[in-house]
């Protein structure tokens, strides 16, 4: 599952033409070459002979109601290429909002090495039905999980791990007893397995869950069917800001004190801050302080914000950049070096695969506060 919100505006085109800013964060090794020749897509029916760039294909939706998305996530890989000076790779983009399993076709009979790509969870199956028989991992933005495998790699950040490590977080300060609300749907299975599994992890014991159809009545009679459950120390509440606030608010009416927890989908809601019922709640997320340097580059050269899952792209890029020092051009892509252990360093700081193709990040824990949000437990530095 990925889902897709606009906390910024839509974005330009790919475009090379751009001015250089860097933005890349220093992993203390040294850096590939000259100037970068990114590709914005196919335009012609064969590629030009290569012998000394890897191929690699970025499928994303350049059409469809996800093109301003996946024009987003292009431009930073673009932003990547220009920004680490490579010329040793080159990006050719391949539109999967016409079709993933027809782009990925194409991708493989241009000869790309490695997938970056696709964005949607529904997506992978028809990439990979192409991608595998000639031996070409994905390395893909969704953030669903279950699409993982050993050739499939999952680049976008997991909810269920921002669970654990709030959970994690509370259960330092005190907390025994815990309760989670949770919408109706995949998003909200997802966080009620993740929460079972968190609690157990720290030796607590989860009191209930309430489940809810999203809408402003529905959470607060969720909340108050939780709230006559028995008392609780910790509250997950796995929905966006608005509607984690009424929910909020009814569990802590009556003076009751309860640390609200939250998920990644609090991360960029400035809202959260003028909730009062909200003051002293936590969640986890990728660390931004990287994101915003991005942003004001990305403004830079667009004329636009980007959106929030264009970091992946950049990411990508710098992975396999730092992959390539050991891959020879033409060779299939070394897919064993993706599980280095000490990992890899992106915008949004460390992060790894396991050997079942999930990615895991370094989260930090962050409080909301009296029209402030700060960052109590900074995320690790590297593996």
């Amino acid at each position: 599952m990925l889902a897709i919100t606009r906390r910024a505006v839509a974005v330009g085109f790919l475009t090379v033409a751009l001015a250089a800013c860097k933005v890349v964060p220093d992993d203390g090794r040294p850096g590939p070459v000259p100037t970068p020749t990114p590709s914005p897509g196919p335009a012609e029916d064969v590629l030009p002979t290569d012998t000394s760039r890897h191929r690699v294909a970025l499928l994303v939706p350049l059409s469809g109601e996800n093109a301003a998305v996946g024009r987003s996530i292009a431009n930073a890989t673009t932003m990547a290429l220009l920004d680490t000076n490579a010329e040793n790779l080159r990006i050719t983009t391949y539109d999967t909002g016409t079709g993933a399993g027809t782009a990925a076709a194409r991708a493989i009979a241009d000869g790309n090495k490695l997938i970056l790509g696709p964005l949607l969870r529904e997506d992978v199956a028809p990439v990979i039905a192409r991608a595998r028989p000639a031996r070409v991992p994905l390395v893909t933005f969704s953030n669903d999980t279950s699409v993982a495998e050993p050739d499939v790699f999952v680049m976008g950040h997991v909810p269920e791990q921002s669970i654990v490590r709030t959970v994690a977080y509370a259960s330092q300060q005190g907390s025994r007893r815990f309760a989670a609300l949770v919408p109706n749907g995949d998003y909200g299975q997802r966080a009620a397995a993740a929460m079972t599994a968190a609690v157990a992890g720290v030796g607590g014991t989860l009191v209930a869950t309430e489940r809810y159809d999203r809408g402003n009545t529905s959470i607060v009679s969720a909340a108050e069917r939780l709230k006559a459950a028995g008392p609780m120390d910790a509250v997950l509440v796995a929905e966006g800001s608005r509607l984690s606030a009424l929910a909020a608010g009814t569990l802590k009416e009556g003076g009751t004190q309860v640390h609200i927890l939250g998920t990644e989908l609090w991360s960029g809601e400035a809202s959260l801050a003028s909730s009062s019922a909200m003051r002293g709640a936590w969640f986890s997320a990728v660390s931004d302080q990287r994101y915003r340097q991005f942003v004001t580059s990305y403004q830079t050269r667009f004329g636009e914000e980007p959106y929030r899952i264009a970091t992946l792209g950049y990411d990508a890029v710098l992975l396999a950049l730092r992959i390539a020092r050991e891959w020879q051009p033409g060779r299939d892509f070394p897919t064993a070096r993706m599980l280095a252990t000490d990992g890899f360093l992106g915008l949004d700081g460390p992060f790894r695969f396991r050997s079942n193709g999930v990615g895991e990040r370094a989260m930090e824990v962050r409080q909301v506060g009296n029209g402030s949000i700060s960052v109590v437990d900074p995320a690790p530095t590297r593996f």
